[in-house]
């Protein structure tokens, strides 16, 4: 949905009305997968810039992967993490030499600091490279929810932090219905703007090695679809260049919403797990999205791990990773904030 049906959709800490926005207070729960968006009537931006291609969907394995959960907004504990795991130095500068991190999305939302943690993942995704390993952050349903306009787990620091994103003249009558402080956000995440446009380079389901990542999960459905075009179908609606997500990439069985293999590890749904892996040809999956209270931990007999351990303020969980090294069992690490 592009940034036309701004006017149906709940924003922020606020639910809009066509006569303007009322403030209500700010939901803790988990939210829920929207309905599928209503179609736009504002067309997306003209591309001022070509932004990166995306990441292949799969990579070959590496000396070490360490997988990183949910970040929500919080920059300090993103570095603290990323330091635990010897990726950054002192300096916030890539020193994990061959080191890949594979950070599973759900970077917006919740804290203050989002746009520093956009930045410093896309700075380390141009340093990592250069000394022979990989930052690959995927999008996340909160990711995806700002695209749509849904705003309400946003802080009033996010609105600050994206101040002077610049409108487009074609976007002004929807951005006159909103809220000033609102309209920077806006102009940041609707699909074609300038934000939206930087995560469209992140994929949403990824395969290291035998290992697939997704934000909250994947189906055979979804592997029959083809990883690729998944990723691809992503890039192009935050391009501005499809209309709508397809109805694969929606609702609460889509890989940026799907809940079952975080909560359950019966029989039924083992099965279905194995199933999806056979057809991707991996070993695992690694998730995030379901805020785990236990850590890090693993079900299915370590077919899946569930890496989202509330690492921000909003949670305030432990400061722990995942850490992958072909040959031997996948560990947990641990740190301190």
């Amino acid at each position: 949905m592009r940034v036309g049906a701004f006017l149906i959709v709940c924003v922020s800490i606020a639910s809009c009305t066509r006569g303007g926005v009322e403030a209500v207070a700010p939901q803790s729960t988990p939210p829920r997968a929207p309905a599928r968006p209503v179609t736009p009537t504002v067309s997306a931006p003209r591309a001022t810039t070509t932004p990166r291609e995306l990441p292949p969907a799969r990579v070959a394995a590496a000396r070490r992967v360490v997988a990183i959960g949910d970040l929500h907004g919080d920059l300090d504990v993103t570095k603290s993490v990323l330091r635990m795991v010897g990726a950054i130095d002192a300096n916030d500068r890539w020193s994990g030499g061959d080191l890949v991190v594979v950070q599973v999305g759900d970077q917006l939302d919740r804290g203050d600091q989002e746009r520093g943690i956009l930045e410093l993942l896309e700075r380390l995704e141009v340093e990592a490279p250069r000394a022979g390993g990989a930052l690959y952050a995927l999008n996340g349903n909160h990711e995806v929810m700002n695209a749509q306009a849904d705003f309400r787990y946003v802080t009033p620091g996010g609105y600050r932090d994206f101040d002077g994103t610049p409108t487009r003249p074609e976007w002004e009558p929807v951005l006159a219905r909103v809220s000033p402080s609102m309209r920077s956000r806006v102009a940041a995440f609707a699909p074609g703007g300038e934000w939206a446009r930087r995560l469209a380079t992140h994929n949403t389901v990824m395969v290291v090695g035998d290992t697939v990542y997704a934000h909250g999960g994947l189906l055979p459905a979804h592997v029959d679809y083809g990883l690729e075009r998944l990723n691809r179908a992503t890039r192009d609606y935050l391009l501005g260049a499809a209309r709508d997500l397809p109805t694969v990439l929606e609702g609460e069985d889509s890989p940026f919403w799907h809940r079952l293999f975080a909560v359950r590890d019966d029989e039924a749904t083992c099965a279905l797990l194995g199933q999806m892996l056979s057809r991707v040809g991996a070993q695992r999956l690694v998730i995030g999205h379901t805020v785990q209270q236990r850590g890090v931990n693993a079900a299915c007999d370590g077919r899946v791990w569930r890496i989202d351990v509330g690492l921000s303020r909003y949670y305030n969980g432990p400061v722990q990773a995942l850490e992958l090294v072909p040959g031997q069992p996948p560990r947990i690490l641990s740190g301190t904030r």
